[in-house]
């Protein structure tokens, strides 16, 4: 039976099974990588830049070490670099976290025994031991092939057709996931579907074969192709595990009161680059802590502000309240406990602020529901008051 779709969210194409990439679409890898690297090139005096992180997402290890050797222009062979940083990339694989939305999908279609396959152009018994530290992750693949076990690996379909010969499947009728260009070219090479979810910030341009381009996995609506749809949604949010995040009131980009009307208690992000790298751009809702104040309910977003393209991902929290002055230099602390929507442009000033508003009208109301409400007494809020 065909489910019955909303006028909301239009049926795209039925499709009978998912097939996921790893690093980046399921797995925060980008962080390690990152990390490892700039340890690496600091022994020959070379400086880490990670916007050269876009030139070696989703291709082979051999061709993303290649890469490196060449643009650092390092003495050593690929090879070379490879056999030293395996292993410290090996110690890593323990500390990767799962990407937001990616053990909410996984625990969503096994549940509803949707057919899953893992295809990554790492190695097989890399992702063996990557998704070992994910628990479910492994039993819920009914294929997994790594990039050692074809002849070439993405931007070839040759992977993405050997699942789905696996699988015994049409490669119609199946839907590919993934973050990399690279992958989505194989995927619509293979004459697959696919949903892309760029990994790398301010990329989505990019991504035009795509038959889809979403923010984060928290933005899959399944049902958009014939999948059964997640019930997870109250009153338009989506719960999460909270998270904290705190520090003084800094002085933002003077937008907030002065061009939108809404004043803004920005936070610095200076310490917490991991943190916000772990958490998609988007409109995030929950409470908020002021040491001298009390606690209030609060909207805000995290990402670049598509609208004003700021340079930096930036976190900047809305108090609903009605202040005589302003803070600045007050601790504030934040307990996130739900998602709203993605980070987007709009087309002039006035749609931005109407859409803050809405956020605000969302946040409001879902804030009164006893599953959110009870945070507003979560003793790091307290610890700050």
């Amino acid at each position: 039976m065909i489910r019955k779709m909303s006028t909301a969210q239009p049926l795209k194409k039925l499709v009978s099974c998912v097939i996921l990439d790893l690093d980046g679409t399921l797995l925060n890898t980008d962080g390690i990588v990152s990390d490892v690297l700039r340890v690496y090139l600091g022994k020959y005096g070379k400086q880490w830049d990670g916007r050269e992180i876009k030139k070696i997402v989703g291709k082979t290890p051999f061709e993303a070490a290649s890469a490196v050797v060449e643009d650092y222009e390092l003495s050593c062979t690929t090879s070379e670099l490879l056999s030293e940083i395996t292993p410290m990339f090996s110690n890593q694989w323990c500390n990767i976290k799962a990407l937001p939305g990616a053990n909410r999908l996984i625990k969503h279609l096994s549940g509803h025994r949707v057919p899953m396959a893992l295809a990554s152009n790492s190695p097989r018994e890399n992702i063996e031991t990557k998704i070992s530290y994910h628990q479910g992750w492994k039993e819920s693949f009914s294929v997994i092939i790594g990039g050692d076990e074809v002849r070439l690996g993405k931007p070839s379909p040759e992977i993405f057709l050997e699942v789905a010969k696996r699988l015994n499947v049409d490669p119609s009728s199946c839907l590919v996931i993934e973050d990399s260009l690279l992958g989505v070219t194989a995927g619509k090479a293979a004459g697959m579907e696919v949903v892309a979810v760029p990994s790398i910030p301010k990329q989505a341009h990019l991504y035009t074969s795509a038959d889809e381009v979403i923010n984060s996995l928290l933005d899959l609506r399944p049902e958009k192709w014939g999948l059964p749809p997640f019930q997870d949604w109250i009153k338009d949010t989506l719960p999460l595990e909270p998270w904290h995040i705190g520090g003084p009131v800094v002085k933002g980009f003077g937008r907030g009161s002065k061009v939108l009307g809404i004043p803004t208690a920005n936070l610095s992000t200076e310490g917490y680059g991991s943190l916000l790298s772990e958490h998609p751009s988007g409109v995030y809702f929950g409470w908020a802590g002021l040491s001298k104040r009390g606690v209030f309910k609060m909207v805000m977003s995290i990402g670049w502000n598509p609208y004003f393209n700021n340079t930096e991902k930036t976190i900047e929290p809305w108090l609903l309240h009605n202040f005589d002055e302003d803070f600045y230099g007050e601790e504030l602390r934040l307990i996130i406990v739900g998602y709203i929507r993605p980070e987007a442009n709009f087309s002039s000033l006035q749609s931005l602020i109407e859409k803050i508003h809405h956020d605000r009208k969302v946040a409001e109301e879902a804030l009164d529901l006893p599953l959110f409400s009870k945070y507003k007494d979560d003793p790091y809020l307290k610890s700050s008051t």
